[in-house]
């Protein structure tokens, strides 16, 4: 579902989700990992469903399985049982049509900033032309195009981000999975990054799928914030944010994002509360 980057100057529009459609699907996911010879179980048959279009934060508890569940979605990791699909086809490894920018940047330091973002289209065999004129306008959309010939270390965490994001949309992934993506930033980069990951998004179209400690920045930005159960964890409810597009961090808006911010933190403390008790 390849579709074409619009540029910084064009209108921006928000993406109409499309509920009929699903980009991803989880049927009973399990995994568990091998800690000391014994099985840690850290998903438990744990079902999901993101509609194309959509932006979707997930909480939870630290150690819940979050990056774990990212990583499973992405085709990074199998499960022990169960099934992901990504557009009614099974997701059996790595899939070009979802990108995954992680907590840290992971740039490779001796490629400046333009090959870096070509990389994954010189993996896949784009012609050098192509990748780099992509490469360029995924640049542009993010901010970065007079940084094209920097190197990783000559840009501050913001722009090494933002350079980690361009280089997962150069490939146009259909989904978008963001594990903590902005969570070593100062606050004041944190929120300017996500007022531009939501202008991102309303340009690509993109389903994103976000993993955030930051009950606030999960309610400001999604569509739905997911909440996990302690470990091994499931879905245990959602909050849907009910807040028209373009949002602010201020006035009426932050009236109903302190609403949403407060229910997701009574699903956590109320799920906290029956691990302590079990």
């Amino acid at each position: 579902m390849v579709r074409s980057i619009l540029l910084l100057d064009a209108p921006l529009t928000w993406p109409e989700v499309t509920h009929d459609l699903d980009a991803i699907e989880l049927h009973g996911i399990s995994r568990s990992f091998d800690i000391a010879g014994s099985r840690l179980p850290v998903l438990d048959r744990l079902d999901l469903r993101v509609s194309e279009r959509e932006m979707v934060a997930i909480v939870g508890p630290n150690g819940c399985g979050k990056s774990t569940l990212l990583r499973v979605i992405g085709g990074l990791l199998a499960p022990d049982q169960g099934q992901v699909l990504a557009y009614d086809s099974t997701v059996a490894g790595p899939d070009p049509r979802i990108g995954l920018v992680f907590q840290e940047p992971r740039l490779l330091p001796w490629r400046d900033v333009l090959a870096n973002v070509a990389f994954p289209l010189e993996l896949a065999g784009v012609d050098r032309d192509t990748r780099e004129q992509r490469a360029r306008e995924v640049l542009r959309l993010t901010g970065l195009e007079a940084f094209a010939g920097a190197y990783p270390d000559q840009l501050s965490g913001g722009m090494a981000q933002r350079a980690a994001l361009a280089r997962a949309l150069a490939p146009e992934p259909d989904v978008l999975l963001l594990d903590e993506p902005f969570s070593a930033l100062d606050a004041m980069t944190r929120e300017r990054l996500d007022d531009e990951l939501i202008s991102l998004w309303g340009q690509t179209g993109t389903t994103i799928v976000l993993v955030t400690h930051s009950i606030s920045e999960a309610v400001f930005l999604s569509d739905r914030v997911l909440v996990m159960s302690p470990r091994p964890s499931r879905i245990l409810d959602e909050v849907a944010v009910d807040v028209p597009r373009p949002r602010r961090h201020s006035g009426a808006d932050a009236i109903a994002f302190g609403q949403a911010t407060d229910r997701v933190r009574s699903l956590l403390a109320a799920a906290e509360t029956s691990e302590a008790a079990a």
